[in-house]
């Protein structure tokens, strides 16, 4: 992730978009939303695929819980969803008539968790690659100095071996 090149601005606004949409409940598309986006913004395009990765199997379960708690509380909707004790018929199609509110509710959830969670992802995202590369910085810097010491040292011999008779 610290190794992308680019803009660190852009690396770390692509990576923050991505988390955002990574708490939307578009599970399979998150990485195809997120890429469009970033290039629409001209953010950078591989963070942002990043990012959405946020949300996958492992994930998932947590995120889509949390937002899904989130959105019911904001929109203070009752009994739009529950965890049901055995899987039949009868709660596959009561699931199927809730599931345009059970939607609105994750998407508005992951809107309220999406943009914290972004704004983190940003400043960390930008706070990792500036130490990232500021310590390449000094790592050449410390090789440059060497290599000066070096090229002096090769100097004074040269010069030296030049004075001998």
């Amino acid at each position: 992730f610290v190794k992308i090149r680019g803009n660190p601005r852009e690396i770390a606004l692509g990576f923050a978009l991505g988390l955002f949409v990574g708490m939307t409940p578009f599970m399979g598309f998150h990485m195809a939303i997120a890429v469009f986006f970033a290039a629409l913004f001209k953010w950078n395009k591989i963070a942002a695929a990043a990012g959405g990765w946020i949300s996958n199997p492992v994930t998932a379960p947590f995120v889509y819980a949390g937002t899904y708690y989130v959105g019911n509380k904001v929109l203070n909707i009752q009994n739009a969803c529950c965890i049901p004790k055995e899987l039949n018929l009868d709660v596959i199609v009561q699931l199927i008539k809730n599931a345009p509110e059970i939607f609105w509710i994750m998407t508005v959830g992951g809107i309220v968790v999406g943009i914290p969670v972004a704004v983190a992802g940003y400043y960390l995202a930008l706070s990792t690659i500036l130490r990232y590369r500021e310590g390449i910085r000094e790592t050449i810097h410390r090789e440059k100095e060497k290599l000066s010491h070096v090229k002096d040292h090769l100097k004074e011999k040269i010069t030296q071996r030049k004075q001998e008779p």
